[in-house]
């Protein structure tokens, strides 16, 4: 192995165990959002805020801090010191991962330059996942202070953004590392490319969708499959004034959009698989079939999570099998373009 590959290959090890904190920082930050702890912890302390209250005392301080504010007086008025602590340790542990996240980027990042094993290509591209990593930590605040006002409960348009970017981050950082470790499989015949990248972005924008249905709750109404009210289309959907905005605020035709962009994944997905199957490299077959079975079972989980009424173990699966479907679709455009 030549001296660049080898270098590579740890770069890639290391952007992938990146990949893997972040896909657990998604699901820490779905399950802290639906056990409504997102707004427990009422300040950004990104020094001073690593360690957790370690005496009495200091728990008071942070309990009275939190009474200060609407969710408290509004929706968890007379809750216990230990019912606090419970919400408060999962933002604290989707903070704290985040924190790490930060450390174990930017300290191999550090010592690889110094050690002139970052390629001129690539260093742009590393310091770019740096950069995003920082507006990450400064979005998820931003949504964090909109929940802090008279309505005790985030925006959903920030909370789309804040899992969007954290979604993104991911893309970028796995498109990049399995770039320098894959090798290109030459082809014999045409690969669908193009509806490859498509279905990329018609994921991307399913899990946008998904925040949109976490943010507004509306995965908690119309819990039967494949029907709405008793229609495949509701009457009702599009009915605020002007339509557009139904997409965005109207929890009914949320949770419409989400379902029928699902049926043109696994439509799209089926069709990219079936066109890779029909590959001369088994590589590229084996990602058709694991882009398959990730979408397929993703949208079984879509359905026992609405049909169950949003269990907290089902829907954060759902949220973590959005990414490994993302992943899986990254694999099989990377293995189909080389």
């Amino acid at each position: 192995m030549s001296w660049t590959n080898r270098n590579n290959r740890q770069i890639a090890n290391w952007l992938f165990f990146v990949c893997a904190m972040i896909f657990c920082m998604v699901i820490v930050g779905g399950v802290t959002r639906l056990t409504e702890s997102g707004l427990s912890m009422v300040d950004w302390r990104p020094v001073a805020g690593i360690l957790p209250p370690l005496s009495e005392a200091a728990w008071l301080k942070e309990f009275e801090a939190y009474k200060q504010y609407p969710e408290y007086q509004k929706v968890n008025h007379g809750m216990s010191l230990d019912e606090f602590k419970n919400i408060f340790y999962w933002e604290y542990s989707h903070r704290l991962l985040g924190r790490l996240i930060g450390i174990v980027f930017f300290i191999p990042f550090v010592l690889f330059l110094l050690k002139r094993k970052v390629s001129s290509e690539l260093k742009p591209k590393l310091w770019a996942m740096f950069f995003l990593g920082g507006l990450q930590g400064v979005l998820g605040w931003w949504m964090v202070k909109s929940g802090l006002v008279d309505h005790p409960d985030v925006s959903h348009y920030r909370l789309t953004a804040h899992l969007g970017l954290a979604v993104l981050i991911y893309l970028y950082i796995f498109w990049v590392a399995s770039g320098l470790v894959m090798s290109r499989c030459e082809a014999t015949r045409q690969r669908p490319i193009g509806p490859l990248r498509v279905l990329i972005g018609l994921i991307f924008l399913q899990i946008l969708l998904g925040g949109l249905v976490a943010g507004l709750n509306a995965g908690m109404i119309y819990n039967s499959w494949p029907m709405m009210e008793g229609r495949l289309i509701p009457a009702d959907v599009y009915g605020m004034t002007p339509w557009y905005m139904s997409a965005f605020e109207d929890i009914m035709t949320v949770q419409f959009n989400h379902r029928m962009l699902a049926y043109v994944i696994t439509l799209l997905g089926l069709y990219v698989w079936y066109r890779l199957r029909q590959d001369n490299h088994i590589v590229v077959r084996i990602a058709g079939y694991l882009m398959l079975f990730s979408l397929l079972g993703q949208v079984t989980l879509g359905v026992l999570t609405l049909i169950h009424v949003v269990p907290i173990p089902l829907a954060a699966l759902h949220q973590g099998g959005a990414l490994v479907t993302l992943s899986a679709a990254l694999y099989a455009l990377r293995r189909a373009k080389g």
